[in-house]
């Protein structure tokens, strides 16, 4: 029988509680082989041989292997980037920004050595300015890095509607674009229950207050937790990108993605929504925004650059 089939290699950098998750999410639904690095002596290689015991239980044929060695991400295919402090209560995105900016960098220069040729999705925060951090260090094509935001505050929003209107989630439809903050922009115009618009459903003043709750879902979130942040639906955001591209599906999600000009924004990544094939982020989806929508879009990309002007 020919061995000439490479698996698939998805490198995830950092082992924290999102890189957990996702190591097995991509088990679970078979994306190929795991490498988890972490500088932490001891917990990538422990999270990895708990790994491999579940793997019979479920009959999950793949091979996850734990590393302080950032050398061992040779040849990944994808690499999903979590290395960071994570946020504690009090904390905002912001504050994280110089620190993790100097952890951005670090891993930066080991992708571009041992990994060249990977998609590169970003989690760690502060979102929009990290990613854009890692394109400029690693110097690969705007394509080929991203950051996952617009499907995790995508999913928080259509879980508050649903839960609101008492429906299915895969009922409702909708995008939230801008920064991955608290400046993030629900787009409510193009926000829908099975296509009625859900300004038809639910009244203005409510939705007003469902949306002020997607924008703080994060921190709601830390504050509950008290000794970390999210990490589920981060995984499962980010794993439905690494999908996207692996299996060439060219879904249309809201990703923090490079702009050249569209939405008269340029040089800065941004929450837009993209379409994600084998080619990595292959179109910025242009979308017509009401004018109250494109003045929080423009105020949210104000505080991207303020971050970006302090790393």
């Amino acid at each position: 029988m020919s061995n000439s089939i490479r698996r698939r290699k998805i490198a995830l950098i950092g082992a924290g509680q999102i890189g957990g998750t996702l190591a097995l999410l991509c088990g679970q639904r078979n994306l190929g082989d795991v490498v988890l690095f972490d500088v932490v002596e001891g917990m990538p290689q422990g999270k990895a041989l708990d790994l491999s015991h579940l793997a019979p239980v479920f009959g999950l044929d793949f091979k996850v292997t734990g590393t302080n060695n950032i050398a061992d991400i040779a040849g990944a295919d994808v690499c999903v980037v979590t290395s960071g402090l994570p946020r504690k209560p009090g904390m905002s995105r912001d504050d994280l920004v110089k620190t993790n900016a100097e952890i951005i960098k670090k891993v930066a220069a080991g992708i571009k050595e041992h990994a060249p040729g990977a998609f590169v999705i970003v989690i760690t925060n502060p979102l929009d300015a990290m990613v854009h951090l890692m394109q400029k260090e690693t110097g690969f094509p705007t394509s080929h890095v991203v950051g996952m935001a617009g499907v995790l505050d995508t999913a928080r929003y259509q879980a508050f509607l649903a839960e609101e209107l008492n429906v299915s989630v895969s009922s409702v439809s909708a995008f939230v674009l801008g920064g991955h903050g608290d400046d993030m922009v629900p787009v409510r115009s193009y926000t829908t229950c099975n296509g009625i618009p859900v300004g038809n459903l639910i009244k203005s003043e409510r939705l007003d207050a469902i949306e002020k709750r997607v924008r703080g879902a994060g921190g709601e979130v830390v504050a509950l937790l008290k000794t970390g942040s999210a990490f589920y639906s981060p995984a499962a955001s980010a794993i439905q990108m690494v999908e996207s591209y692996l299996f060439d599906q060219r879904r249309v999600l809201a990703a923090a993605a490079s702009l050249k000009g569209e939405y008269g924004l340029k040089d800065l990544y941004i929450g837009v929504p993209v379409i994600i094939g084998k080619g990595g982020v292959e179109k910025v989806v242009e979308i017509e925004l009401t004018e109250s929508e494109k003045k929080a879009l423009n105020e949210s990309a104000g505080r991207v650059r303020e971050l970006l002007a302090i790393i």
